[in-house]
């Protein structure tokens, strides 16, 4: 029986907030000497950092308009931000985004830079917390005290490997100190990948396999292997990473789910939206991601039933505002009118989309480039691959759903499937980027039982929003393309190719590879893994990787490890691999024909420089007034002369000295 970890820790612990990062004292209302003189003090810590991986994805946002992760794909090549009412620049990063921006915790309608630079010092407080205190538990076997270290390694590896290729050199904290310290200068993103790769090395050789950890959402040894694999990609170190991976997927006891899983959601009105069952519908409907009949689930995030209060508002956020009064019929009318359940005058199931995928409102929406050419596969887009299926009901095409009729749409078109434009051309849609993109409904279809079962609430209108859901951390699939990686560095293009097509052959993909380029492995990891993986954070580490290769990407081009972080501008040259793909796959810093924006909003930018987002002045440089910190390339303070931390050594022997 699966057991899930208790998202309950104690009060103490769950009720902390540190003002910023440089406050060393990690609860300053208790005495920590005492609180973690007990096994059940450590335990609450790590339960606490298990808690808070969740909060990268979802975060509370009273107005449900956006989640942290949303903003890892704006700075991608798979999303834009979608509400174009939102404000004439809110997607001009390449000016907006500035060290004195606003980088507060819940921005709702913004980034949430600051919140994940937050967020990553918090758990790396956390984790500091149990290595600093652990020799005070005199009562714990050497195993497991190795544990316990091993999975505060994990943790802390985990967000340093993120905040370097979000915010490139940064500072590193590795012990909790008796007094604040005013004092930190930057250490290079080299020096802290090194180090973090050293302890992801102890880590998988503490912590025991899933089996013996016993509840699913703690740190076992297959995702400290996980994490051990990207950390020597990081490093360069291609060959170590494939062995690495070649334990996992043979030797560890996962496999990737080939055939039906756990229990069948038909959907949220099988009337309006019907879905076959098939295997990744089933691998990602919440429920069965955390059962032991889910052989390829390495780490989950727990996040469902009575002790969860976030709710990922998915179909809301990443869901087209299909609905908007800007959609029209082409003889004027609106042309999805909305249908509540508790609309009993007009109800009709066929047309109630509200409970069958959600009432998007369109915050973040997909690119082109994710819609269509990112499922062209030998020179054919793979409609017959299941994560890309409509037949199935997996993806929806606008084109799919059908005019209403009555409450404001129109008799005419009743029944008929949307269209973008009408016989004369003419655009339907006047905001093409909010209210009208194809999407992959498996991924943002989470059952709302709760308002599914209370249908006399006033404002009862079926599962519209998304719900309580455990979130993927790790899968197999995943491991899969890291070895496909690691194998094209080293020039082994068919053994990527193979490892590639084991991934697609479990969607039931009609192309396969023969031989793969770099673009092809990004392009199968946003088929697979959008929403799980921090897609810009990959990205700069695949940019990284390529530097650390010198492997051409799909158009030849190669990079130096000495610039290709540390460039600025927004022409068409030049740049990281993440800039490249941002300049040929998205509409960045371009105002491509046939795209309908309302009148007023400014086109959408990037520059060279948002390789790296600033080093935030609020909550880092400002506090920190007796040392200096490394701003990045491009932005204002940037000082190439500033001291920085060349070894992780140095940078730990400093931390003392206050």
């Amino acid at each position: 029986m699966t057991r899930l970890v208790p998202l309950m820790v104690l009060a103490a612990l769950s009720g902390s907030c540190s003002k910023d990062f440089l406050e060393s004292d990690p609860l300053s209302f208790y005495e920590p000497e005492s609180t973690f003189s007990t096994e059940a003090g450590l335990q609450a810590t790590l339960a606490l950092c298990d808690k808070q991986l969740r909060n990268n994805y979802i975060h509370f946002n009273a107005a449900g308009v956006n989640v942290p992760i949303g903003t890892e794909y704006l700075f991608s090549d798979m999303a834009q931000y979608g509400k174009t009412d939102a404000g004439s620049n809110i997607a001009d990063y390449a000016t907006t985004i500035v060290p004195t921006g606003p980088f507060q915790r819940d921005v709702g309608e913004s980034t949430y830079l600051g919140f994940y630079w937050t967020e990553a010092y918090t758990g790396i407080k956390n984790a500091n917390t149990v290595l600093t205190y652990i020799g005070n538990v005199k009562t714990l076997s050497e195993e497991v005290k190795n544990k316990y270290i091993g999975q505060a390694y994990f943790h802390r590896s985990y967000r340093y490997l993120n905040l370097v290729y979000q915010f490139g050199d940064i500072p590193l904290i590795t012990k909790i100190l008796s007094v604040p310290k005013q004092s930190y200068y930057s250490t290079k993103k080299e020096a802290i990948i090194e180090m973090i790769t050293a302890d992801m090395e102890k880590a998988v050789q503490y912590v025991p396999e899933q089996s013996k950890i016993g509840y699913v959402g703690m740190v076992s040894k297959g995702a400290c292997r996980q994490l051990l694999i990207k950390c020597y990609l990081a490093s360069g170190r291609f060959a170590d990473a494939e062995a690495q991976a070649n334990i996992l997927i043979n030797q560890s006891g996962y496999s990737l789910v080939q055939n039906s899983l756990g229990i069948f959601d038909p959907g949220g009105n099988p009337t309006a939206w019907p879905i076959t069952r098939n295997v990744i519908w089933d691998l990602h409907r919440p429920e069965n991601k955390v059962i032991s009949a889910n052989t390829e689930a390495i780490l989950v995030a727990p996040n469902g039933g009575a002790q969860s209060f976030l709710s990922f508002a998915s179909m809301r956020i990443f869901g087209p505002n299909w609905n908007d009064a800007n959609l029209i019929t082409p003889d004027g009318k609106t042309a999805a009118p909305r249908f509540p359940s508790n609309d009993k005058n007009n109800y009709n199931a066929k047309y109630d989309y509200q409970r069958a995928i959600g009432r998007g409102i369109g915050t973040i929406s997909g690119s082109y480039y994710s819609q269509h050419p990112m499922w062209v596969v030998n020179h054919i887009e793979d409609k017959v691959d299941l994560r890309h299926n409509s037949a199935v009901g997996n993806w929806v095409n606008m084109e799919d759903l059908k005019y209403a009729p009555g409450a404001g749409g129109s008799a005419t078109w009743a029944g008929q499937n949307f269209r973008m434009k009408d016989a004369s051309g003419k655009l339907l849609a006047q905001d093409s980027i909010r209210d009208w993109y194809d999407f992959p409904h498996y991924k943002i279809f989470y059952h709302d039982v709760v308002a599914e079962a209370n249908p006399a609430a006033n404002d009862f209108q079926g599962a519209t929003a998304g719900a309580s859901a455990h979130l993927y951390i790790y899968r197999l699939a995943e491991t899969y393309l890291l070895r496909a990686e690691a194998r094209f560095y080293q020039g082994n293009t068919a053994g990527a190719a193979q490892d590639v097509n084991v991934v697609r052959a479990r969607a039931k993909a009609s192309q396969m590879y023969t031989t793969v380029t770099i673009g092809d492995i990004c392009a199968e990891r946003g088929r697979e893994l959008y929403l799980e993986e921090w897609r810009n954070v990959e990205l700069k580490r695949i940019s990284h990787c390529l530097a650390l290769s010198g492997k051409p990407d799909e158009w030849g081009q190669t990079y130096s490890k000495d610039n290709w972080d540390k460039q600025s501008g927004t022409d068409a040259v030049g740049g990281s691999y993440w800039y490249q793909r941002i300049v040929h796959y998205t509409l960045y810093n371009k105002y491509p024909a046939g795209i309908a924006l309302k009148p007023g909003v400014k086109f959408y930018s990037m520059d060279k420089r948002n390789n790296y987002w600033p080093i935030p002045f609020r909550l880092a440089i400002e506090p920190n007034i007796k040392g200096q910190l490394s701003q990045n390339y491009g932005y204002d303070g940037y000082n190439a002369g500033v001291k920085v931390w060349d070894k992780w050594q140095d940078a730990v022997e400093d931390e003392s000295k206050i």
